[in-house]
């Protein structure tokens, strides 16, 4: 498979993505694949252990079945590689990009290069063969799944922002977080602390009749950003995705890239699986193209 495979666009983060799958076959031994997590997931846990993933579907009982025996192996081998599983149906991009043409379809990969592949249902000792060729081919070439055994040690600093949110203490607690990125600019807890309590600042502070004003002027920007703090802190989650995705579709130029850059902005509160936001996601792509 060397040289046909591209997986350099699926590094990137999804600007929209599919409906959430259906949950694989196989347990704990199994992690389900999306456009978000297959860095993650996928190319740089193969640089660890190799990665054997399934682009199947629930459709079909044959592709269960071939993860049901696959997740079994991933059991008895304890971590020595990886079992991923790629629903077709919900996640098409991904399955392309290994050139998927049946499902189901088997890919091993290591050092984030596919390495080899097979189509269609095993028998159980086959597959036991297959992984075991696999492993030996890997053998003392990867990293390895590092501080596995070590205990992970707290961090004061960390703790203590965790401890002033916890009080309600926001200003305090942005300030900590902030210090944390001064250090660390790519920690993920302290970025998102940050979004959301700066989202909590802003939309505390909105005007209790932000959304009728907005309703009576359904083009004004200011109006329409104020509505969608007080609509989201409602847990009117997909009414304050949809208010400003309607306003992209009236908006060009440096209006429509302000609106489109607060609704991301509102996306990165949330779960990237979320499926408010996956559909908040796919629609502003169609409002967009």
């Amino acid at each position: 498979m060397a040289g046909a495979v591209d997986l350099s666009g699926l590094k990137q983060r999804a600007q929209s993505a599919p409906p959430a799958a259906s949950t694989p076959p196989g347990g704990g031994a199994v992690t389900e694949v999306t456009e978000a997590t297959f860095e993650s997931d996928v190319v740089i846990r193969s640089n660890q252990v190799p990665v054997v993933v399934v682009a199947w579907t629930p459709r079909s009982e044959a592709s269960a079945q071939l993860i049901e025996t696959l997740a079994a192996l991933a059991a008895e081998d304890q971590g020595r590689w990886s079992l991923a599983a790629v629903n077709a149906d919900t996640t098409p991009r991904v399955a392309q990009a290994f050139g998927v043409q049946a499902v189901p379809t088997v890919i091993a990969l290591a050092g984030g290069q596919p390495l080899s592949s097979f189509q269609g249902p095993q028998p159980p000792e086959q597959l036991r063969k297959w992984i075991d060729s696999l492993l030996e081919a890997t053998a003392g070439k990867l990293e390895g799944v590092p501080g596995d055994d070590a205990p992970e040690q707290a961090d004061p600093a960390l703790e203590a922002a965790r401890d002033l949110l916890d009080a309600g203490d926001f200003d305090a607690a942005k300030a900590a977080y902030e210090q944390i990125l001064a250090g660390d600019p790519q920690h993920a807890e302290a970025q998102g602390a940050v979004r959301q309590i700066g989202f909590l600042a802003r939309a505390t502070a909105q005007a209790p009749d932000a959304v009728a004003v907005a309703d009576a002027a359904p083009r004004d920007i200011a109006a329409a950003f104020a509505a969608a703090d007080v609509q989201l802190l409602s847990q009117d989650v997909a009414g304050a995705f949809n208010r400003l995705i309607a306003l992209v579709k009236v908006t060009a130029g440096d209006d429509r890239s302000a609106v489109r850059t607060r609704l991301i902005e509102l996306f990165e509160l949330f779960d990237p699986g979320d499926p408010d936001v996956v559909a908040g996601r796919r629609n502003l792509a169609n409002a967009l193209y």
